[in-house]
């Protein structure tokens, strides 16, 4: 398989989940303002959960074009991703029906989670496919963005059953922090 059917069928897929994810937002029973108030909530969900897929599908495209060679263990990685990114919608509809309750808020940082974990495996496994010179390990070096972005996660879970909000927070924070794509990465693919 070619990078670019790998991207193309992972952009799909993530497209797909980003439209799964709207169809989940319900018409109101009403005409007036008020008929949008129980919406707030899943509406909310589903702005933080596009920003994370968009940001997901935005540094899997610079990562994929730093990258010469796709290899089997490179596709299983990328599924292995794609399943925890599919798990998104599930997560945003849970959290959002549920106005930030405990256990769907710690839930849906499990699947962010697994998520980074995923990244980073892919991550790791193209550049080691790569080898040491490759633009990729010279774009990501230590990946400190990525490091924070689990530690976080990690914390967020428990704290989700302490206060819901801290855990969306820290979600929040997590992708302001990859809001803008890895530049290190882009400047890499340019040469």
């Amino acid at each position: 398989m070619t990078r670019t059917r790998l991207e193309a069928f992972s952009d799909g897929v993530i497209a797909i989940l980003i439209t799964i994810m709207v169809l989940e937002l319900k018409v109101p029973h009403g005409a007036d303002w008020q008929a949008l108030r129980p919406l707030i909530p899943v509406f909310l969900a589903y702005v933080l959960s596009f920003i994370f897929l968009g940001i997901y599908w935005n540094n899997h495209h610079h990562m994929l074009h730093a990258t010469e060679r796709i290899n089997g263990a490179i596709l299983w990685a990328n599924l292995h991703l794609l399943f925890w990114l599919s798990l998104v919608p599930f997560g945003t509809g849970w959290i959002g029906e549920n106005h930030v309750a405990p256990l769907p808020t710690a839930l849906y940082g499990v699947v962010l989670l697994m998520a980074a974990i995923a990244y980073t495996i892919l991550q790791t496994t193209i550049v080691a496919h790569q080898g040491p010179n490759s633009k990729l390990r010279e774009a990501v070096g230590g990946d400190l963005k990525g490091k924070i972005s689990i530690v976080l996660y990690v914390a967020a879970i428990p704290l989700a059953y302490v206060k819901p909000w801290i855990a969306i927070g820290l979600y929040v924070f997590v992708a302001l922090l990859w809001l803008v794509p890895d530049r290190r990465i882009e400047s890499r693919i340019d040469r």
